[in-house]
């Protein structure tokens, strides 16, 4: 892999030294002006302007043609340290290269990762003096695995896999000895599963799956598996193959297509069907997780959602596969939390809590506790690290009291999530996957050059430590899109920005984490279609509730619920509702809106964020309450404006996304980035015409001009015109709006249902499942390295964070 990088990055400079000597005076101007500003790091709107600001008008376009052009495009920033500017260039998603260029003699050379991060810490520490620098390196124990080279198909792991390892492994039938293990270690509670002790060979297995087939042939498809249990042990099958004479017909022959001519849809469809999964925890520990009274709590939002939706569609899908599997196990599922004493009005203070909708799902709250005994109060998700590995010990004895058994799979949410289920799934030797939800590295510009300016603040040093491990522990990784994962061909993703990053001063990440990895795959999320439907299905709509929805909207009276009010009812109502945080934007939503004079006059702005009742604990929403009320003073926004407290109620909030829509009304999602976008896709399902951020997750949800809009919130006056343009036109063709909202309903249908999404994590787990048992995918050589990790850095960084202390 090194002398392919070496090989790309030698053709490169060799095809950019021409350039340089073709336009010599005009980038020595250039890269002067990049150095006159000192030393520093440009982005690269800074990079182009100053490109556009120096380079003659009769130079530009010749300049933009050529390779310098394409590597100015490329550049994701620029390290000045004069007389070298080096460059960190992308030609594409998860390809990068680093080159320094002299300014006054325009020599380039290559960079290794190592020297270019050496640049950024000189640019912090004033010089390098020397010392010997932590180096993390996950590259050597992943270096041999398969991975895809294109971009596109980052994000497809599990195919890519299963077309790599099956046509290395299935080569002849002896080849298939792994698949005949796999199935005869199937059991649960002590019960076989699949195969006795009667079949011990492939040829054995053949046979028994012949004889199946022609008693199977004559039977009715709907005879139940139990009519011919007794025959089929005999033979050597346990159940597990399905509940009907037809479903297990079906599997018999994908087994027999995969004995006699193996492929990977083959495969992957066969695995899916295998039983494997019967009990799966899923992790957590920030924030208060309940079922109501808990939205708009600090630290608590999307994901408290996305799990209980998710939870509800997995036992479904769980529950489903049992039956047509011939099982007659219950599934369990516990989500594992922070168990709160001082719950504030909440459910958080209790350790086991049914998950409303299902039969078999429950929240078990463990406490976060230290020498001195049990925590009582909420903690930022900023400042948990000191107690998640004690944590994770309560946690794996608890599980272990509720289960009777092991899990079978564990999953983790968000940074301290996905550290616990790392440790959970190292002790158990359980196969794990991760969510990341939201990467803090990405929402906050250079805060890992400078993360000593944020470390007492956000803790940033344990928190980038922690997803390293869990990014390199777990089997499988989640996302919801592609761009959180590999960005776009302009923007780097969340988990690309791990690729390659330093902690000056602490260590230096050389290779973290690779966007290639087959472990990575795109699995959308949807909306809970009970809460969250058309506004156009009269007969289910919540007409009881509008009475409190129009006073939530119209009321003239300021309470704590409600700051400012709407003098014209009659206008349509843009509409928003997010946490009350710098990265959600709302302020930057409120200020376009303020500015934008024609918008004002076709619309109403309406926004539900924040807790005027109270003073926040959350550093960023007391700062953006503030920045709020001097918007509404700034441009007198009372007329046109309601700021709306956060509101609890799920099913409330649905019919007021409808009923947004009943006013001919659009959804706003403003954020600085989304990593995926559940407000989007929530307003969507609603049928409401819906404009959200083009960085991150939305982006790829909402095709734009056909089912929705993206806006870029940097250019606020541009985003407020679009807005603008939207309503002017459905002003003069009603039928205009109803297009955008049918066409977004199409893609809703298409690609965001839970249905969707539980059906291919139960596949992707057996998948990942299979290979670590057959292949080396357990990574047993990095997950030794990770123990070290813990141990030397994680644990001294997390024992430095204080402790919070109860009043």
């Amino acid at each position: 892999m090194a002398e392919r990088r070496l090989t790309r990055v030698h053709s490169f400079r060799e095809r950019l030294d021409a350039t340089l000597v073709t336009y010599r005076n005009q980038l020595i101007c250039l890269l002067s002006r990049y150095v006159s500003q000192g030393k520093g790091i440009l982005q690269p709107h800074q990079l182009l302007a100053e490109f556009e600001a120096v380079i003659p008008e009769e130079e530009k376009q010749k300049l933009k043609d050529s390779v310098f052009g394409d590597v100015l495009r490329a550049t994701q920033e620029a390290i000045v340290f004069p007389p070298w500017v080096a460059l960190a260039v992308r030609p594409r998603p998860g390809v990068w290269e680093y080159i320094r260029i002299h300014v006054n003699d325009l020599i380039m050379e290559g960079l290794t990762i190592p020297e270019y991060l050496r640049f950024k810490e000189e640019l912090v520490d004033g010089s390098f003096n020397g010392n010997f620098v932590l180096e993390l390196d996950f590259e050597p124990f992943t270096d041999s695995l398969p991975r895809p080279t294109l971009s596109k198909s980052i994000g497809n792991g599990v195919q890519f896999l299963n077309r790599h390892l099956s046509s290395k492994m299935f080569h002849d039938k002896e080849s298939m000895h792994p698949l005949l293990d796999f199935l005869r270690v199937h059991s649960h509670k002590g019960k076989t599963m699949m195969l006795n002790d009667r079949i011990h060979s492939l040829t054995a297995l053949q046979s028994v799956m012949r004889k199946a087939e022609e008693q199977l042939t004559v039977l009715p498809p709907d005879t139940p598996y139990l009519e011919f249990e007794h025959r089929f042990q005999e033979m050597g099958l346990e159940r597990g193959w399905g509940d009907t004479a037809q479903r297990v017909l079906e599997m018999v022959h994908l087994l027999l297509e995969l004995l006699e001519a193996p492929d990977p849809c083959t495969l992957e469809k066969f695995l899916g069907r295998i039983p494997m999964v019967f009990n799966v925890v899923i992790l957590s520990p920030h924030g208060y997780f309940a079922q109501a009274n808990v939205l708009g709590l600090p630290d608590t939002g999307g994901q408290v959602v996305y799990i209980l939706d998710q939870v509800r569609a997995l036992e479904d899908e769980m529950l489903l596969r049992s039956k047509q599997q011939g099982l007659d196990i219950t599934p369990r599922i516990l989500i594992v939390t922070r168990l709160l004493p001082d719950a504030v009005g909440t459910t958080c203070n209790q350790r086991l809590e049914k998950v409303l909708g299902t039969k078999h799902s429950s929240i078990l709250r463990v406490p976060f506790r230290t020498e001195k005994g049990v925590v009582r109060k909420w903690i930022s998700r900023f400042d948990v690290w000191p107690y998640l590995e004690t944590f994770a010990e309560d946690v794996a004895n608890e599980i272990a009291g509720e289960l009777h058994a092991t899990p079978d799979l564990i999953i983790g949410n968000y940074s301290d999530g996905n550290l616990v289920a790392s440790l959970l799934a190292h002790r158990l030797g359980v196969t794990q996957c991760t969510i990341a939800h939201a990467l803090e590295k990405t929402k906050y510009p250079d805060s890992d050059i400078y993360w000593k300016k944020f470390d007492e603040k956000y803790h940033f040093s344990c928190q980038f430590t922690a997803d390293l491990i869990a990014m390199n522990h777990t089997d499988f990784i989640i996302t919801s899109t592609y761009q959180e994962i590999a960005g776009s061909k302009d923007t780097v993703g969340q988990y690309e920005s791990h690729t390659a990053f330093t902690l000056p001063g602490l260590y230096r990440v050389v290779h973290g984490i690779d966007v290639f990895d087959p472990k990575f795959n795109i699995v959308s999320p949807g909306a809970d279609m009970a809460i969250y439907f058309p506004f156009s299905e009269r007969q289910n709509r919540l007409t009881a509730l509008h009475p409190e929805i129009e006073e939530l909207l119209y009321s003239p009276v300021q309470n704590t619920e409600h700051i400012c009010m709407l003098k014209d009812r009659n206008k349509p109502i843009i509409f928003s509702m997010a946490r009350l945080d710098r990265v959600k934007n709302l302020t930057g939503l409120v200020e376009f809106f303020g500015k934008n004079t024609r918008l004002r006059d076709l619309v109403n702005l309406v926004v539900v964020c924040g807790d005027h009742g109270k003073e926040s604990k959350d550093r960023e929403e007391q700062d953006e309450m503030k920045k709020m009320k001097s918007l509404i003073e700034t441009y007198n926004l009372n007329g046109q404006f309601r700021w709306i407290s956060a509101q609890m109620n799920r099913v409330r909030n649905g019919e007021l996304y409808r009923y947004i829509a009943d006013t001919k009304g659009a959804f706003i999602q403003p954020a600085l980035y989304e990593a995926f976008g559940l407000t989007v896709v929530e307003a969507m399902t609603c049928g409401l015409p819906t404009f959200a951020t083009v960085h991150g997750g939305p982006a790829e949800i909402i095709v734009h001009g056909v089912s929705g809009f993206h806006i870029d919130p940097y250019q606020g006056d541009k985003a407020a015109e679009l807005i603008t343009d939207f309503f002017e036109k459905c002003k003069e063709d009603p039928s205009h709006w109803d297009r955008i909202s049918q066409e977004g309903l199409k893609r809703i249908n298409e690609k965001y249902t839970w249905k969707i999404y539980s059906e291919r994590l139960m596949t992707l787990s057996g998948v990942y499942g299979f290979w670590k048992y057959v292949s080396k995918l357990d990574r047993r050589e990095t997950r030794r390295y990770l123990e070290m990790f813990f141990a030397l850095k994680y644990r001294k960084l997390a024992q430095s964070v204080p402790l919070s202390v109860d009043e």
